[in-house]
């Protein structure tokens, strides 16, 4: 990736929106850019966080594994989203991995380089601190549907989350099944199971990978009230 290339890609990142044409400059002299072949892992749970990530291209899943093998996604990053900062500040090890659900081009932010740029800019340093904040407010809410609601209601809140992304009641399913059961913390026959149940109450209606909102006012009431069959 040549100079110029690498200073848009990092104008992209949400998390340097509003940053000067300089600090711009500076991040992309510190930032290294890496490839991901489908499947391959940028880090795994237990590696030492020398930098955090952010997504050129491609998407990339967070995951942990259970000690008997089961995977739990616990998110999802796309174009211009970054990953894997949290530990980079503490200096420690990641918590998680990180995989590619696709070809991907990243952007690696070195720890030592980093840190050298957000002590000398106080804004940007808040934005870090806006952006931790926001991913502890994910986190505390995926716990809470996690152990608190039932499979209808995960589903129900994730395919609400897809109609505000794609700003459509036409939903194209941004993952395979079998992934979003992961994300939603269940497996693939429950989840089609609960699409089903959606179908028949006249929530949805599904098509293949495609699903329309037919009734979104009923799709959140079930996801606050969070009762449903598991």
């Amino acid at each position: 990736m040549q100079d110029k290339d690498k200073r848009a890609a990092v104008a992209r990142i949400g998390l340097f929106q509003g940053l000067s044409a300089g600090q711009l400059s500076a991040l992309a002299g510190i930032a290294a850019a890496r490839r991901l072949a489908q499947g391959q892992d940028a880090f795994q749970a237990g590696d030492a966080a020398h930098g955090f990530y952010a997504v050129s291209s491609g998407r990339i899943k967070v995951y942990r594994l259970s000690p008997s093998g089961k995977e739990q996604i616990l998110h999802v990053f796309g174009p211009g989203e970054a990953f894997g900062e949290v530990p980079v500040f503490e200096g420690a090890t990641f918590p998680a991995s990180a995989q590619a659900l696709e070809d991907c081009e990243l952007l690696f932010f070195p720890r030592a380089g980093f840190g050298g740029i957000i002590r000398t800019d106080p804004g940007l340093a808040m934005k870090m601190l806006a952006l931790l904040s926001a991913r502890l407010r994910i986190l505390v809410a995926k716990v809470e549907e996690l152990s608190l609601k039932e499979v209808p209601a995960r589903l129900a809140a994730y395919l609400l989350l897809l109609r505000a992304s794609q700003k459509s009641d036409d939903l194209v399913l941004d993952l395979p099944k079998g992934q979003i059961a992961s994300y939603l913390g269940t497996i693939q026959e429950t989840l089609s199971r609960a699409l089903k149940r959606l179908a028949d109450q006249g929530a949805i209606a599904i098509k293949g990978k495609r699903v329309t909102v037919l009734n979104p006012e009923a799709l959140q009431r079930l996801a606050e009230v969070g009762r449903g069959e598991g």
